[in-house]
């Protein structure tokens, strides 16, 4: 099917389990590195994870993770969880930097008054006209070019970071970087 994560990184690890579990098994809550799933996972026993360690959650062996228990929602997740998730976000921009600097030298119009870039707050009109003029002239390399020639428009691994949490709590009505939720959930 094509919409499977290979890779997750750690956002919280339960070595005794939670609270509500009998067997006390350890657990980790994870968030997908490609189309940002958040993942509750048995840890196999003796192992121990570290926040933002990105592990392999495909379908060969696995050296860490026994098995997938869920996909979780946003409102699902622990509080440590929620408060890694934006330091686990921004190591994911940056490992996937180039493909995210594709968004902001290919990204287009959605209709005749809405610009797939504008979907991210902070970017209005005038960010939207100087990124265009500006990638016109040269792609841009990385982030660090980025903001180096926009120098007033805000940090954009903390949009990028901002937009995705937005989409991850479904308060979005286009989607950009993550899965959207199944329909029937």
């Amino acid at each position: 099917m094509g919409m499977e994560e290979e890779y997750a990184w750690v956002i919280d690890f339960l070595p005794g389990g939670r609270a509500d579990q009998r067997a006390g098994e350890p657990i980790a809550q994870l968030v997908g590195e490609h189309f940002f799933t958040l993942f509750e996972v048995s840890v196999k026993p003796g192992k121990t994870l570290t926040f933002g360690q990105r592990l392999y959650i495909g379908p060969a062996e696995r050296e860490e993770v026994e098995r997938i228990r869920k996909r979780m929602t946003y409102d699902e997740l622990t509080g440590t969880a929620r408060t890694e998730l934006n330091s686990a976000l921004g190591k994911i921009l940056h490992y996937r930097e180039a493909e995210f600097m594709g968004f902001f030298n290919k990204s287009g119009p959605l209709s005749v008054r809405l610009h797939q870039l504008e979907l991210i707050n902070g970017i209005g009109k005038r960010h939207l006209q100087q990124i265009l003029e500006a990638r016109e002239t040269k792609p841009f390399d990385n982030f660090a070019d980025l903001h180096a020639r926009l120098p007033l428009m805000p940090d954009p691994v903390q949009l990028l970071v901002n937009r995705i949490l937005e989409e991850m709590q479904g308060r979005v009505q286009h989607y950009l970087f993550v899965r959207p939720p199944a329909r029937n959930e």
